[in-house]
């Protein structure tokens, strides 16, 4: 039985995780693999998988596939088709895995992994994709290196302050979905 204050955090490590998960989907789950590896995190029942060095390898190389196919044209704006369900899914299970298994319904967990980690995972990539489709629009495309090098940086030490300030990182994470709904809705009333 985890106590408020474990709840509390392991909720805010998974929305942390999976805001991550919006600007790559492999490097949050890299890091969330490496940290469970060497025991830094815990994590509930079935996905101790996530730990493996098969994992961290499959990652791994995902990762690097990933960061390298952003940097070249076109395939970076195709990419954001592919990378937003993609990063659902694994926001979705970046916020389950945090939840205590035996405490929780397997319904009310995986919910809140799709609402919590899912919604902000994807709401996110959306608007990554609008930021790089602006500067596909604005620059024909040579801005999207410096777009995509942003994205990874915020990606790749976005994971790792999660893990070491889970509840300022979600916080943070919930103020960028803020800025990008804001953003999105006054865009539509002009």
């Amino acid at each position: 039985m985890q106590t408020t204050d474990q709840l509390i955090l392991a909720i805010c490590l998974g929305i942390s995780l999976s805001a991550c998960c919006g600007f790559r989907v492999f490097l949050p789950l890299l890091v969330t693999s490496i940290a469970m590896k060497a025991g830094w995190l815990p994590v509930a029942g079935s996905e101790d998988w996530m730990g493996s060095w098969t994992a961290i390898l499959s990652f791994g190389v995902a990762s690097l596939l990933e960061i390298g196919a952003y940097y070249i044209p076109v395939l970076d704006n195709l990419l954001d088709t592919i990378a937003t369900p993609l990063a659902v899914g694994a926001g979705t299970l970046l916020a389950a895995s945090f939840l205590p298994v035996g405490d929780w319904d397997p319904m009310l967990r995986w919910g809140l992994g799709i609402v919590a980690g899912g919604g902000m995972a994807g709401t996110i990539q959306l608007g990554t994709s609008a930021i790089r489709l602006f500067s596909t629009k604005t620059t024909g495309g040579t801005g999207n290196v410096l777009v995509a090098t942003g994205e990874h940086l915020t990606a790749g030490i976005g994971s790792i302050m999660a893990l070491l300030l889970p509840v300022l990182m979600a916080i943070l994470a919930l103020l960028m979905v803020i800025f990008v709904f804001y953003r999105l809705f006054r865009r539509s009333k002009v």
